[in-house]
């Protein structure tokens, strides 16, 4: 792609993503190891091995938002077939009947999701379709999360006057409802709404795993390293090893991330399936392809003489191709983004934010906010969503683009600079002046740097 002024046309072919594992990378350990530390993390927070994923452990459900909503019409609870078994037809009645004690507009639904359902695997956008179904207003509505473990609490008109959302994020953490049935969980979360409790036991439940995990002996961040040379590789003893290995690092890691200031502790299991519930790599390389695509065409039609950040605006277009072009990940895909949307936001009259910091996929920023990096006393100004800006306020982790680096899932930023472009940026948020962009970073080499530098960290640690 050159700097030329460019034409609609359809985008280059893309190569094939390299640093794609084959069927032996990477080894079996390894991939024993790391399932074993995802299962002990989930059972340190009480949410269920992640094999049991609703993905995996039940069957795609066949609903769609105009289904769904014409139940409801009828009910104000919904239960997919393949939950039939963990909210039985009682259990709804009962639910039912709950909610109208309250005399709120509360509906319920319950539906195990994927990728590739009707709502892409996520609950968020289900909900959201099922609402614009419905064409109700006000609304308070209770679904279970993308994997099937937790609740997710909605309302609109958007807000939280009834606290739904802190509701359902506090019966995830209630010691007394660790073992119970999804019912339970859906009824006790209807009495925090109608009794407008939601928040005040969201805080008081987040102080007391606070104070449990504080009170661990320090020397449990310690606890992870191994005696040199030791082998267990094959045999039952292996299994056992590596499943105790994986709750020690595991209770480490949680131990370490609540001494970590609040907001800055990215917790399990959102941090370490933020990629994978969110990201279709294929949807978000067309995406990005889409992106460069509409950038060109508003180049097309963009007059110099009135258009004075038309040269960077080429820069961001030129660059993003570049990108796109040899991109082998979320990041770099998530890169093209940002570059596309600095390029619009040199051809727009005003000044524009960058993409959300915590994950660009998010969209463009809507406002801009101080933060405290992880392990770190300075804090840092960065672009953020309304979803991000909300989830600070309520001291919540927001939802990051999470990334794979020396055989860790971290949050992209957790990933050093000298490897990272994006890292170093913020995706836009990070740069250090007007002058200072991405695109002519990209120019410069750093991504082209940065890569050559991951690609040979990646291939010593296999």
């Amino acid at each position: 792609m050159s700097s030329d002024r460019p034409t609609a046309t359809t985008p280059r072919p893309l190569r094939t993503p390299p640093g794609v594992p084959s069927s032996t990378r990477p080894g079996i350990l390894l991939r024993a190891l790391s399932a074993a530390l995802l299962l002990a993390c989930a059972v340190l927070l009480g949410t269920g091995a992640p094999a049991a994923r609703a993905a995996d452990a039940t069957p795609a459900t066949t609903a769609t938002g105009a289904s769904i909503a014409e139940a409801l019409k009828t009910s104000p609870v919904y239960v997919d077939p393949a939950f039939a078994a963990a909210v039985t037809p009682a259990q709804q009645q009962q639910i039912t009947e709950q909610i109208a004690a309250t005399g709120l507009p509360i509906t319920v639904v319950l539906v195990p999701l994927q990728k590739g359902d009707a709502f892409g695997g996520d609950a968020k956008a289900m909900a959201a379709v099922v609402q614009e179904r419905l064409g109700r207003s006000p609304l308070i509505m209770i679904t279970s999360d993308d994997y099937g473990s937790w609740l997710n609490g909605y309302e609109w008109p958007a807000g939280d006057s009834r606290q739904a959302r802190d509701a359902a994020s506090a019966v995830g953490m209630i010691k007394e409802l660790k073992d119970a049935g999804l019912a339970a969980k859906v009824g006790r979360t209807i009495e925090l709404i109608g009794t407008g409790k939601g928040t005040e036991v969201y805080k008081a439940e987040s102080d007391r795993l606070d104070r449990e995990y504080s009170a661990r002996p320090e020397t449990e961040d310690h606890a992870t390293d191994t005696p040199s040379g030791s082998s267990a590789t094959s045999g039952p003893f292996a299994v056992v090893a590596l499943l105790v290995l994986a709750l020690v690092v595991g209770g480490a890691l949680l131990v370490r991330s609540r001494r970590r200031p609040r907001h800055t502790a990215f917790t399990f299991p959102d941090a370490v399936f933020a990629a994978d519930r969110a990201a279709d790599e294929a949807g978000l390389r067309r995406q990005a392809a889409d992106e460069v695509l509409a950038l060109g065409a508003a180049l097309d039609g963009a007059d110099g003489a009135t258009t004075p950040g038309l040269g960077r605006a080429l820069d961001a277009y030129d660059a993003a191709g570049r990108v796109l072009d040899a991109a082998d990940g979320l990041p770099d895909l998530a890169g093209v983004l940002a570059l596309a949307a600095e390029g619009r936001a040199a051809l727009a009259t005003g000044p524009r934010l960058p993409l959300c910091f915590f994950d660009p996929r998010h969209g463009t920023a809507a406002r801009r906010t101080t933060w405290r990096p992880l392990g770190r006393r300075e804090r840092v100004d960065v672009a953020v969503c309304e979803d991000c800006t909300q989830a600070l306020k309520a001291r919540r982790s927001p939802q990051v683009l999470a990334v794979r680096d020396q055989g860790r899932t971290v949050p992209y930023f957790e990933v050093p600079a000298d490897r990272s472009l994006w890292a170093a940026t913020g995706y836009g948020s990070l740069l250090s002046g007007p002058d200072d962009t991405l695109a002519a970073r990209v120019t410069s080499g750093e991504f082209t740097r940065a890569t050559a530098r991951r690609r040979r960290t990646a291939d010593h640690q296999d």
